[in-house]
């Protein structure tokens, strides 16, 4: 695992001591003394960051109030989400002993900000909470809830900014508490909830906000929800605000934009006036990264903004529950907006928002849709599990059984449950795993997406790259020197030279082999056109690729029935370098990598093996191609 893990340094297998000795940075032998000559030692030069670390900025657990505990029957605690992302066996609410095959490196617990903690308090009787004003008459409603059912109305806010002190104070000592430098990060955050800018349409418009600082600062503030406003440009202040006050660092994160109605990345601001400068400098600033991929569905991109891209349908959904539906059928939600639907998906979706940043760019001197990649899950469980055949689901009530997959959520909402994809977790390249090192790394946007399996990925960009680069063993030492990593920037192109891309992946290590490597190209045209194209620029099994770009299927070896795959086929492994061949030195452009692995068997497959199931409708999709997406690496021409 060790050598795997730092497979793209120049530390070899035959010096993994060397690397827990120096690199890990667990030595305590004595030093010697005396004048310090070069060092035999290759590592001890090393500065750039030589390890992936996974985590998931985006787990809810019993202090959610409404979609969490109150209608998704979850009353785990913060403190056991934290336990079962370590690693450690648990116990779910239905009885069953859940564990993680390998625990996480790093965890944001990102309840609601908006009614924080409430029904855990609730049902806890927390002292806080009943003195705080109206509290005892909130708690009597509570219990003719849990007596008759019904709904259950609940405004944080009236019980006063004191019991939301307290509660927030909890979370970020509870998150210093359990973060332990080295070994396990973990970062205070919150959600802000926004359901919508424009007047009577929904739009999940949900920002994880995640702090770099321990409680001496992060517990100076109350969470700014969407109860405070539904403005994201609201929203963005105060964490400004925050920064310029205490000093620390903040970022929010945009996810699940696949559900946002064209809003998330919209060329207007909450006013419905075009973006400005000023809207574009403050947004980039603080929306750094983008959840790319998560349980409710994956955002990379969609049939119609991509109809030649044929991995572009990958868990799709085009509205709330994989389907249309009307305003009864959800209480929250309103009627799409008219217009052209291609339209509106272009403000939903990653790569279309990546492409229109660059003609805002041009347009404003600033883009606002400059983001790096990453997944988490947005379970609504309280534990992190992201992977096919250990998949808890995304709510308490849809724990493993042998209904679950055609379920709709509890309470009337209008989800079936087979919709759910098991995804995902954020892979971030750090120098080692503390919260100023991983959040720095989240900063820089040296970091990716994966739907679920811990594929390593690395990739750079720079004008000098040869085919004998993919090759050495020192693949990382190549790439930093002769160029920059994901995330990273480049411009100034040398005469007659076009961009070329040095790329590695490896398999999850106890997962399946990887099917090929795709670079995703968007660009401004000299016309002022977006356009995009998908290259595949590796292929495993020795496959060809033809001179149009296509390559012939892996195959696959799935057994549905018996949920079940074999690593026949796809390599461990793949390398490449790559010239873009299509390069004009005067057009901004854009470049991520997409890692697509084998075919295998989807939670559902795993679910009907182990229940038992028969007679599955044909819509349930049982087998899954996942995959890893990138950062980009941008490309602006000298000015």
């Amino acid at each position: 695992m060790l050598a795997l893990k730092n497979f793209f340094s120049e530390i070899e297998t035959v010096v993994c001591l060397v690397c827990i000795w120096t690199v890990c940075g667990v030595a305590n032998a004595e030093q010697p003394s005396g004048d310090a000559t070069e060092s035999y030692s290759p590592v001890v030069s090393i500065d750039y960051p030589i390890n992936v670390y996974w985590g998931d900025t985006h787990v809810h657990t019993s202090f959610s109030t409404g979609d969490a505990n109150l209608n998704g029957g979850n009353y785990v605690s913060p403190t056991i989400a934290y336990h079962f992302a370590r690693g450690e066996e648990v116990v779910a609410i239905n009885g069953m002993r859940l564990r993680l095959r390998r625990p996480l490196d790093f965890l944001v617990i990102a309840d609601h900000a908006e009614n924080l903690g409430i029904a855990a308090d609730l049902r806890s009787r927390q002292p806080a909470l009943l003195a705080a004003p109206g509290g005892e008459a909130l708690l009597a409603r509570f219990q003719t809830y849990l007596a008759d059912g019904g709904r259950l109305a609940v405004r944080g806010k009236e019980l006063g900014e004191a019991y939301e002190r307290s509660v927030w104070q909890r979370v970020v000592e509870r998150a210093d508490a359990y973060n332990d430098p080295g070994r396990f990060t973990a970062f205070a955050g919150y959600e802000w909830s926004s359901l919508g800018t424009i007047a009577g349409v929904f739009g999940n418009l949900h920002r994880v906000v995640v702090f770099r600082d321990d409680a001496d600062k992060t517990g100076s503030i109350v969470p700014f929800g969407a109860d405070d406003s539904s403005q994201p440009e609201d929203l963005w202040a105060f964490l400004a605000e925050y920064e310029q006050r205490t000093g620390g660092q903040v970022m929010a994160i945009p996810h699940n934009a696949n559900l946002s109605n064209g809003q998330m990345f919209s060329l207007t601001d909450s006013r419905e006036q075009p973006i400005t400068k000023a809207y574009a400098d403050i947004r980039s600033r603080f929306e750094i990264l983008m959840e790319v991929t998560q349980i409710k569905g994956d955002s990379e991109s969609h049939p119609l903004l991509s109809p030649t891209d044929e991995f572009a349908d990958f868990e799709t959904w085009d509205s709330w529950g994989g389907r249309s539906f009307t305003p009864e059928e959800h209480p929250c939600c309103r009627a799409l907006p008219a217009g052209d639907p291609m339209q509106r998906k272009q403000g939903e979706y990653a790569r279309a928002a990546l492409k229109n940043g660059l003609d805002r760019l041009d347009a404003l001197g600033v883009n606002p849709f400059k983001f790096g990649l990453i997944g988490s899950t947005d379970t609504h469980s309280s534990f992190s599990t992201a992977d096919s055949d250990n998949y808890f689901g995304k709510y308490s009530v849809d724990f493993p059984s042998k209904q679950r997959m055609f379920n709709s959520r509890s309470k009337g909402w209008p989800t079936p449950f087979w919709n759910m994809s098991p995804a995902g977790y954020a892979g971030v390249w750090a120098e080692e795993n503390t919260r100023e090192a991983i959040f720095a790394a989240m900063k820089r946007k040296e970091v990716y997406a994966s739907t679920g399996p811990r594929i390593t990925v690395r990739f750079f960009g720079g004008w000098s790259y040869k085919s004998a680069d993919a090759e050495v063993p020192d693949l990382a030492r190549r790439g930093y020197r002769k160029g920059v990593p994901m995330g990273g920037d480049l411009t100034n192109a040398p005469d007659r030279s076009n961009p070329s891309f040095l790329i590695g992946a490896v398999k999850d290590p106890d997962g399946a082999n990887l099917d090929r490597l795709q670079i995703i190209k968007g660009w401004r045209d000299s016309d002022g056109r977006l356009k995009e194209k998908v290259y595949t620029v590796a292929a495993s099994d020795g496959r060809k690729i033809s001179r149009s770009g296509k390559v012939k299927s892996v195959g696959s070896t799935v057994n549905v029935a018996d949920a079940s795959y074999t690593n026949a086929i796809g390599d461990p492994e793949l390398r490449v370098t790559w010239e873009d061949p299509d390069f004009d030195a005067d057009e901004l452009a854009f470049y991520y990598v997409r890692v697509l692995e084998i075919p295998t068997p989807r939670w559902t497959a795993y679910d009907a093996k182990y229940f038992d199931i028969e007679n599955i409708p044909d819509e349930i999709p049982m087998v899954s191609q996942e995959r890893a997406y990138t950062s980009p690496i941008w490309y602006t021409p000298a000015q």
